[in-house]
């Protein structure tokens, strides 16, 4: 008997829980993975100078990408509500009016981001010998950035239209457009950092364009582009729902690049590079937690909407438990595959990769709290309560991260710059629970 599609006004168990959210886990993970192979054809095939030139343009890239999660997550949650409320038409307009608005403002921001690439790169700290390959990879990556925001902006919304197996088939697709170019541009045809790049803005087009088109035409979910109106206020809402998630990656891409000024004064470029590979790694554990509250999100503003709070609670409980079981096997599976992970990437260098172990090895251990961090600010996101889920995020990605890049290698050296992580998440670990207990009366969870 064939199984019926699960909705967001369902009850959730476990069984449904996992079901409906493991198509965003496995897309967040997965594209974690297909960004993985970049950094792992250019360290292998064009050498460890490109690859820290990479690393160091990632954040300036990303802090332009964040607009998309913001609209996306921000929107989420708004439209989310809309429909739990029963307002369809409305949450159309809504959705058709982030659309259009986020496609003009990234177009806006990716000339910006061509035109002003060397200065900020200069600012970023880029050497004059990683300064060429910086700028290439930056602006060939512009190329491709309005679609790489939609990408980012459609994970969100094809759980929202309740089909978050379309959405981790089109990430497949890009993930697989991005591999195999990725091998065709730099391991076949040695087109170096610049082939790299072509094969990422051909895999965000594919990620970004599949699910717009989706969208424009007729289909069977609660959500269609089309006609909308100015409304200032439910842009405003989008934002400062969204705000958290803004912050939160705009935030990591600074503190990348204050992390990366540390690493040059700490450890010289070998120091960037071995960031880059924990980087890389983290982001496939991390996207297990941010697929999961991904995932989920929608539900919560469903029923936040249609003022389930018996359901609230049971989603809540259950996801506790849950985030704390995969809280104590990624921490523990990092462990045990570091050298493993790390030796796919920088093989060829015996001093970066005893560096690049150590550090992860330290730095693995912030596993048991992220994932409660990115749930909470997450969660209040859903809530659209877009004040507490910003704290969150400001707390944990500026106050803490930077008040620890700053301190803890005065402390303890290079130690200290891969202890950042477990410190901060740690101390946020209390501020969240702080939060989340004392909002429980208010929300019903």
């Amino acid at each position: 008997m064939k199984r019926s599609r699960i909705q967001l006004s369902d009850h959730f168990t476990y069984g449904r829980l996992l079901r409906f959210t493991m198509p965003s886990i496995l897309m967040m993970i997965f594209t974690s993975i297909y960004g993985v192979v970049d950094g792992f054809f250019v360290s292998n095939y064009v050498g460890a100078l490109p690859f820290s030139a990479l690393n160091l343009a990632m954040p300036f890239i990303m802090i332009l990408a964040a607009i998309g999660f913001m609209f996306g997550s921000g929107g989420t949650a708004l439209v989310s509500m809309e429909l739990g409320m029963g307002h369809r038409e409305r949450a159309c307009e809504i959705f058709s009016l982030i659309i259009y608005t986020l496609i003009i403002l990234g177009t806006i921001l990716s000339v910006i981001g061509y035109v002003f690439a060397e200065p900020v790169l200069r600012l970023l700290g880029a050497t004059d010998e990683m300064l060429p390959y910086a700028i290439l990879y930056t602006r060939i990556n512009m190329v491709g950035q309005v679609a790489f925001m939609l990408q980012y902006l459609f994970q969100s919304f094809m759980v929202t239209a309740e089909r978050p197996k379309m959405g981790l088939a089109v990430t497949i697709a890009a993930g697989v457009t991005n591999m195999f170019l990725d091998w065709l541009f730099v391991g076949v045809l040695g087109a170096g950092l610049a082939g790299a790049a072509w094969a990422t803005v051909a895999s965000q087009t594919v990620g970004g364009l599949i699910p717009l088109v989706y969208f424009i035409l007729p289909n069977h979910t609660k959500l269609r582009i089309g006609k909308t109106h100015m409304d200032g206020r439910a842009l405003l809402k989008v934002c400062t729902n969204g705000s958290s998630e803004l912050l939160s990656n705009a935030a990591s891409s600074l503190v990348g690049m204050l992390y990366n000024h540390q690493l040059l004064v700490y450890a010289g470029s070998d120091g960037v590079a071995a960031y880059g590979v924990i980087m890389y790694v983290n982001y496939i554990f991390v996207g297990i937690y941010f697929g999961y509250t991904v995932g989920i999100a929608p539900v919560i503003g469903y029923h936040y909407g249609a003022r389930n709070r018996d359901e609230l609670k049971n989603i809540f409980r259950k996801s506790m438990k849950m985030i704390l079981t995969a809280s104590v096997a990624l921490s523990v599976l990092a462990k045990l595959s570091t050298g493993l992970l790390v030796h796919i990437f920088v093989s060829y260098d015996a001093g970066l990769t005893a560096m690049t172990v150590h550090g992860f090895r330290i730095y693995s251990t912030a596993f048991l709290f992220m994932g409660f961090n990115i749930f909470g600010s997450g969660f209040f996101t859903a809530l659209n309560n877009g004040l507490l889920s910003a704290i969150l995020s400001f707390m944990r990605t500026v106050v803490l991260q930077v008040g620890s890049i700053l301190v803890l290698p005065l402390l303890f050296g290079l130690d200290g710059l891969w202890s950042v992580i477990v410190v901060s998440d740690g101390i946020c670990l209390i501020l969240t629970s702080c939060l989340l207990a004392c909002n429980r009366k208010r929300y019903g969870y």
